[in-house]
């Protein structure tokens, strides 16, 4: 299906999704209308560098999804690639993640060394207008392999919040692109146990059954 969102500047979500978080605006201190610019500069680098990468996160939902809002970028990159952007200033590195900040702005890297996200970045890229600005952009079927590959984990950490978002946003992209998701379970077969894989299967399983009560009443 193709996306019939209306055009969207990456620079002004992030502005406007840190001015209207009142709390943590005056504790960071920041100028949100800084943000724009960062953003601008940091693709234009990404650019200049030859840097691959796809965008990924609330960002690349915003493709499909309306009324999302994010406060930072997400993005797949290759661990050498964060080695030609010495503007970065890491401020926190994980199994696969690094977190890092460039001028105000927050980035959240997920690196290939991950054979899932190498695989979404090979194989499941669009390119999308932001504004003026042409990006990488996770397909549909990109992010609903991240976010069924991430549901397990967000389980186990107990985290309601993030349970209710990640499912939400499978609820909205299966039911309003109908991409095909059993081949999409196989590629998951390679990255999570037998255990997680059921799972994921039975919430997927439930969801299907939601899209279709939905619809049964909308006819």
């Amino acid at each position: 299906m193709t996306s019939t969102r209306r055009d969207i500047d990456i620079g002004e979500v992030i502005r406007d999704a840190h001015w209207f978080d009142f709390r943590r605006l005056q504790e960071a201190e920041l100028d949100p209308d800084r943000l724009p610019a960062a953003v601008s500069r940091l693709f234009e680098i990404l650019a200049e560098r030859n840097v691959a990468y796809v965008v990924v996160g609330g960002i690349a939902m915003l493709q499909y999804v309306e009324g999302r809002n994010t406060k930072d970028i997400d993005l797949i990159v290759d661990a050498a690639s964060l080695e030609s952007l010495p503007e970065l200033r890491v401020t926190g590195r994980g199994d696969g993640f690094v977190r890092a900040t460039f001028d105000a702005l927050q980035l959240d890297f997920r690196l290939t060394e991950n054979r899932l996200f190498d695989r979404v970045r090979r194989d499941f890229v669009t390119e999308r207008k932001f504004g003026a600005r042409t990006v990488a952009v996770a397909s549909v079927e990109g992010l609903i392999l991240l976010k069924l590959y991430a549901l397990p984990s967000v389980y186990r950490q107990g985290s309601l919040t993030r349970v209710g978002l990640y499912e939400s946003d499978v609820f909205t992209l299966i039911g309003e692109y109908r991409p095909k998701v059993e081949p999409l379970f196989a590629i998951l077969s390679e990255h999570l146990s037998a255990t997680d894989l059921t799972e994921v299967r039975r919430v997927v399983g439930e969801i299907e059954q939601k899209i279709q009560r939905v619809e049964r009443r909308r006819t």
